[in-house]
């Protein structure tokens, strides 16, 4: 069933809890990176232009259950007040009877950011009595959090079963249509790309693609778990040695569908990630006392072309370690083919984000999403707790 949105509520003379996910990252006390703050922009914007109020809750990094100075949203609540051109000041905690009181008295067109919910152990435990706490800061609820959807947490779930009704948010809104016409109708020839350093987070979703998509493009560490299934001796590059069998299913299913699983055919070696310099040698042909760095050109023009007469594109993952320059060529050139396809593009996760931006490529991408695990989980079609609890539309 479709979810209910913002964009159905009647906000005039309410006041409403946004649930965000503005964990940005801070450097030297202010926010490095807005990225996740503009995002929700469009949607305070759009409550606070229909008469509302908004209680405004997020968590930021992982302070294990205490109030800790470190990880305060005081420089959030700084830099969202310049976005949203308005003050959005901070209250003292996410619950409380000074934190109710300043809820209430809210007026229309004012902002209250909530300290970090994860200051309170009970936000990650799904706490129920925790949940109505929150619920009673506020009329109706909209959740625009889809890069936390994944998680069953109090400010996610269970805050649904005491304000209702519970909407999508405008980001909610966007990510759910882009990966749903990805995942659910896409145009055929559909391939993925996969990257980043571990298989054993991805092996769930490598299985559940090879059943959907028409190729699929694996780079980046990952890829030397396959090789060292296949016996391929792969030096140094980092392999998971207990994911072997999985990955040999993996392999045994794509040739049993029919799906063109592509692996690189060259890669960039080195000493280690911090080396001056790489060189590009065949995949058969690493140096034991080296590991795998990068995609070479070959394999860029192996996945360049499986992406030519693609319809429907979603990638997630570095071709190889791209944050250090004698090791990004590959990734870059990912990118490149990526934005230059005519097909529908997806991307997301943080990593693949900052290869696009550094391609300078974002503007040529078709959907770039916000999240990482649950864009992940998403397209492995697990049900996301965030997205399970909103209201069903009518």
């Amino acid at each position: 069933m479709p979810k209910l949105t913002i964009v159905q509520l009647a906000l005039a003379g309410k006041r409403v809890f946004v649930r965000a996910d503005l964990n940005a990252p801070l450097a030297a006390g202010v926010v490095s990176d807005d990225t996740r703050l503009t995002a929700v922009i469009p949607t305070l914007r759009h409550a606070l232009s229909a008469g509302a109020s908004v209680v405004l809750a997020s968590h930021l990094g992982r302070p294990g259950g205490k109030p800790t100075p470190t990880y305060s949203l005081r420089p959030v609540a700084k830099r969202l007040g310049a976005l949203l051109g308005q003050p959005v000041p901070l209250a003292p905690d996410c619950v409380g009877a000074e934190t109710a009181a300043r809820a209430r008295g809210l007026r229309a067109g004012e902002v209250l950011l909530l300290e970090n919910l994860r200051f309170h152990p009970e936000e990650e435990a799904n706490d129920d009595g925790f949940a109505r706490e929150l619920a009673g800061l506020a009329d109706c609820y909209v959740n625009d959090a889809f890069a936390a959807a994944h998680r069953a947490h109090a400010s996610i779930a269970a805050i649904t079963r005491h304000l209702q009704p519970a909407a999508a948010g405008l980001l909610m809104m966007r990510e759910l249509a882009a990966l749903s016409r990805i995942v659910e109708s896409p145009e055929r020839p559909r391939v993925a790309i996969l990257g980043g350093a571990k298989v054993s987070g991805k092996l769930g979703l490598v299985e559940h693609l090879l059943s959907r998509v028409d190729a699929l493009l694996i780079g980046g560490g990952m890829a030397f778990t396959f090789f060292s299934a296949l016996g391929e001796p792969v030096g140094r590059s980092l392999v998971e040695p207990d994911r072997l069998d999985d990955a040999r299913r993996a392999l045994e299913a794509a040739r049993a569908r029919g799906v063109a699983l592509l692996l690189p055919v060259d890669v960039v070696v080195a000493d280690g990630p911090d080396s001056p310099a790489g060189r590009v040698v065949g995949v058969r042909e690493i140096p034991p006392a080296q590991m795998g760095l990068d995609i070479g050109p070959k394999t860029v023009d192996r996945f360049t072309d499986a992406l030519r007469t693609a319809r429907s594109v979603v990638w997630n993952g570095p071709m190889g370690v791209f944050e250090r320059p004698p090791f990004a060529a590959g990734t870059l050139a990912v990118a490149r083919a990526v934005a230059a396809s005519s097909a529908f593009t997806v991307v997301g996760g943080g990593d693949t984000l900052a290869a696009v931006n550094q391609a300078g490529v974002a503007d040529r991408i078709g959907y770039i999403s916000t999240a990482g695990g649950a864009f992940l989980e998403f397209l492995e079609g697990r049900a996301l707790p965030g997205v399970e609890a909103l209201t069903e539309a009518a």
